[in-house]
């Protein structure tokens, strides 16, 4: 016994000096980079969704949805009423088994055929997603960590920048954990980042994300170009916007998180594979910076994103050998104009953003929203100026879906914009803007029906005092009481909506 206690005693003291030496300096650096990662995934999956998507009709052959009045509000699925249908009525035991297993996304074995991931952005269930995980949905279905599960209504969505905000329709799911917000712009290339998504929906069960982990290969990529020529607005992806990494991507990663070591949300992740339709060794990521967050905070408020417009004209690859790029055309009555630019200036940057192609001046001014304030740098005759000016509004064809009007609401039922759309629109020529705000929108039966309002008509005056853009025509109209005046861009004609 007392030789077993004095091997045991040698034994620790032997122990207790070999931990007490250093360790291999570099071991040590992978341990903490592996317990940086391991807290950052930890902290994070709790925020990460699986997003499961049904384009199918059948959910209005059921009367299950969506609301086509109303873009964006898809409803949940529900069983009570699937089984009082008369279709169901009429269906045998084991169409009603299939039917129901095919529509009713609560089910965990149900994988439906689209999918995707989300990032959790607000405490009350806003789910950030890619615009085009959710185009065209019928029915949309939320797993995430921890049981939590719902179905989703499309809260705001907008395809130039691939952006969708889902709001939880289950009311016990909130409240949840948004994800920090980090800084794209203070990225470089070589840094770890972690990616936390559902490739191949392989949260549908649980909504646990998958991990993966890599470097930032590149910044300020564009993905490959599918679309046709004659598409004069191009999404943002087709910029050179994007984030690049080595992480691997599938289908199912798109709209993940891509994560800096700190559990900041620097990208939401657009994967070649969702694109392509296959796999790639890598993928790209939409960036989170200054810009976007200003896009994101839109979309959470569920309004519709009204991009910048310069009013500025240029040939495709017209560039100036100093670097810059020529102006073709100013448009008058324009913000460029307003701002002292003129037809054969260099515009050099934008917010301290080089711009060296056509598609830098798309990338800079694009992403800033109408009647944000921007500094342009410009040079005429070797002269170099900056100039401070107010965007307009870009025009965005397509469908906007958005659950609030924001600050542009009805006033008596009419609703207004930007008049720089009116430019902007197919088969007119870049030219003239005229001073006002363009009518959007008359509602039927209302005061400004009766008014005799029309669609298109281009507004001056609130009771005598011009207005050059919506905020200001809010401004005047709720300042009013009793009957306002509005005064008409073409003929001088005058309106009185009471």
């Amino acid at each position: 016994m007392r030789w077993m206690f004095a091997f045991v005693f040698l034994f620790a003291m032997s122990s207790g000096r070999t931990l007490a030496q250093p360790a291999d300096p570099d071991l040590v650096k992978a341990l903490a980079l592996e317990r940086a990662m391991r807290k950052v995934i930890q902290q994070s999956e709790t925020s990460i969704a699986c997003v499961l998507v049904s384009r199918s009709d059948a959910y209005k052959e059921f009367d299950q949805g969506p609301d086509r009045t109303r873009p964006g509000k898809l409803g949940a699925f529900d069983p009570a009423a699937f089984k009082r249908n008369p279709r169901y009525l009429r269906l045998s035991a084991e169409e009603r088994t299939h039917w129901q297993k095919l529509l009713d996304f609560s089910e965990p074995g149900h994988v439906p055929k689209s999918f995707g991931s989300g990032v959790v952005v607000g405490r009350a269930g806003l789910i950030l997603t890619n615009y085009h995980v959710v185009q065209d949905a019928t029915k949309i279905f939320v797993r995430l960590p921890g049981g939590l599960s719902s179905y989703a209504d499309i809260h705001a969505a907008d395809a130039r920048c691939d952006l969708a905000v889902l709001k939880l329709l289950n009311p016990n799911a909130a409240p949840l954990r948004p994800i920090p917000l980090g800084d794209a712009d203070k990225m470089e290339r070589g840094q770890f980042i972690l990616t936390l998504s559902n490739p191949f929906a392989a949260g549908f069960r649980d909504g646990q994300p998958s991990a993966s982990w890599g470097i930032l290969s590149n910044i300020r990529r564009r993905a490959p170009n599918q679309l046709k020529e004659e598409e004069r607005i191009k999404p943002f992806q087709y910029y050179s916007t994007l984030l690049q990494t080595d992480a691997r991507m599938h289908l199912g990663c798109s709209g993940g998180a891509l994560l800096n070591l700190s559990g900041e949300l620097v990208g939401l992740i657009t994967s070649v594979a969702a694109i392509q339709g296959g796999e790639t060794p890598g993928g790209f990521a939409l960036p989170v910076n200054d810009a976007m967050r200003e896009i994101i905070k839109v979309l959470t408020r569920g309004e519709e994103i009204d991009y910048g417009f310069l009013g500025v004209a240029f040939d495709p690859g017209n560039g100036d050998p100093k670097g810059g790029v020529v102006l073709k055309t100013v448009s008058k009555g324009s913000p460029a104009r307003a701002g002292g630019l003129e037809e054969g200036d260099v515009l050099v940057g934008v917010n301290g953003q080089a711009i060296h192609d056509s598609d830098d001046v798309y990338t800079a001014i694009g992403a800033h929203l109408a009647g944000a304030k921007v500094r342009v740098h410009v040079r005429r005759n070797g002269v170099e100026r900056i100039a401070t000016v107010t965007l307009a509004k870009l025009y965005v064809p397509g469908k906007h879906i958005a659950s609030s009007f924001g600050a542009r609401p009805y006033f008596r039922g009419l609703r207004v914009d930007y008049s720089s759309l009116v430019v902007q629109q197919p088969g007119r020529p870049f030219g003239h803007i005229p001073q006002g705000v363009l009518v959007t929108d008359v509602q039927g039966g209302t005061p400004a029906d009766r008014a005799n309002a029309k669609i298109g008509d281009l507004i001056t005056h609130v009771n005598g005092i011009a207005i050059a853009t919506p905020a200001a025509f809010y401004q005047r109209v709720q300042e009013a009481r009793g009957p306002v005046e509005l005064s008409l861009y073409a003929n001088g004609a005058k309106l009185v909506i009471r």
